[in-house]
């Protein structure tokens, strides 16, 4: 039987108990960096396999080796994160979240039951393929400064050290049993902005009297507008978006200060430091000019993420010979942010979709939402296509 073959029939093989890591993992939701029973869970698994491994990395994170022949010939990577978000899940299923609050809403669960799966099967067929393949499984995705950046400064892309990096998360726009690929430029950096506008409040009724935080900071929201239309290079993908204005006065009452909050997202990195000090300069100067202060914090985010061309090109040419050509797709830029993008920035990356829509079953709901869930038939897909990508990289 040729390997190909053999792969897909142990993704068959073994799909019902990688359903089965995904319902738990999705029953025992984890906030970021507090991943501990899904380290152990983790862990428990990859000693059942057989694989060598150790947890603790970045606090949560686990990374384990697996060898084929001549494992020193070529090593590469594959990384699934971990962590749930803060949501109250609203699905009626048997494997609901039983932790308060807490959901795999954005999917991980589906990345850390794959590469579970992948593990399993990679290590039934250790005597076909050379090279050794590192698996990460990454705490803290959701949460700046990002796991991905905390392992990386723990050294998980050395001892011994990847030539690449695959990873791969859901995607509720793509039916389950297809995937995405695209090369270059995919997703944004992301920076969090932090705006204080301190004034002078008062009573409504006496305008004259007061230096009003609410109007001065309206304008800042409106005229930061035009640091993306006047001054980005229109071929530079930007997005300035403010989500939080908080301003505790009332019909007839004048606050001191007003606070708002919001991203900035691009996916340039010269014009990311340039347009976060016009956003500075330019919030300062309005709040100044209309008798008020501004206090400014930018948080730096995670970079953009970028798809070396050449392994991306590489790996849709093998999700092609796996899974057909009709179940492969090309996919846009995307705006949203990732910490994967830590990996692309230091290694070459391939960051691909995995399709968990059914329209015929009512899964449609995006990421971030209480009603996020998958067709886990998309799990067979994940599984079996990432060892593939796994075993026709380390033959490149």
């Amino acid at each position: 039987m040729e390997l190909k073959q053999r792969i897909q029939q142990l993704a068959a093989t073994i799909s019902a108990d990688v359903i089965g890591y995904r319902r738990y993992i999705h029953a025992n939701p984890e906030l970021s960096f507090e991943e501990h029973n899904t380290c152990k869970y983790v862990s428990d698994l990859l000693t059942s396999f057989g694989i060598k491994h150790e947890t603790g990395i970045a606090g949560t994170g686990v990374v384990a080796l697996i060898e084929g022949k001549n494992p020193s010939s070529k090593i590469i990577a594959l990384r699934a994160d971990m962590d749930a978000l803060p949501i109250e899940e609203k699905n009626n299923v048997p494997y609901k979240s039983t932790n308060i609050g807490v959901m795999h809403a954005c999917g991980h669960d589906v990345h850390t039951s794959s590469l579970l799966g992948t593990a399993k099967i990679l290590s039934q067929v250790t005597d076909q393929f050379e090279g050794t393949v590192k698996l990460i499984f990454q705490p803290g995705e959701e949460k700046f400064p990002g796991g991905a950046s905390l392992m990386i400064n723990e050294g998980v892309l050395e001892n011994p050290a990847p030539a690449n990096i695959i990873g791969q998360h859901v995607m509720a726009l793509i039916p389950a049993g297809k995937v995405g690929f695209r090369e270059g430029m995919y997703m944004a950096s992301a920076d969090e902005i932090y705006i204080t506008v301190k004034g002078k409040g008062g009573h409504a009724a006496m305008p004259d009297k007061n230096v009003d935080p609410i109007l001065i900071a309206s304008h800042i929201i409106v005229a930061l507008q035009q640091v993306i239309s006047r001054n980005c290079d229109p071929r530079i993908p930007a997005v300035l978006s403010f989500g939080k204005i908080v301003g505790m006065g009332a019909t007839n009452v004048i606050p001191d200060e007003v606070k708002i909050e919001g991203t900035f997202r691009t996916l340039n990195e010269e014009w990311r430091a340039e347009a976060k000090k016009r956003i500075h300069k330019m919030a300062t100067g309005i709040a100044e000019s209309m008798g008020a202060t501004c206090d400014i914090d930018i948080k730096d985010g995670y970079p953009f993420l970028k798809n070396a061309p050449a392994l991306a090109k590489r790996m849709k040419a093998a999700a092609v010979d796996f899974l057909g050509q009709e179940n492969v797709v090309d996919l846009d830029l995307w705006m949203a942010a990732e910490d994967f993008a830590y990996y692309s920035q230091k290694i070459d990356a391939c960051f691909y979709r995995l399709g968990i829509r059914n329209d015929a079953r009512g899964i449609t709901s995006g990421v971030h939402t209480p009603t996020f869930d998958i067709d886990e038939a998309a799990l067979q897909t994940g599984t079996g296509l990432m060892a593939w990508l796994a075993i026709e990289e380390l033959k490149a």
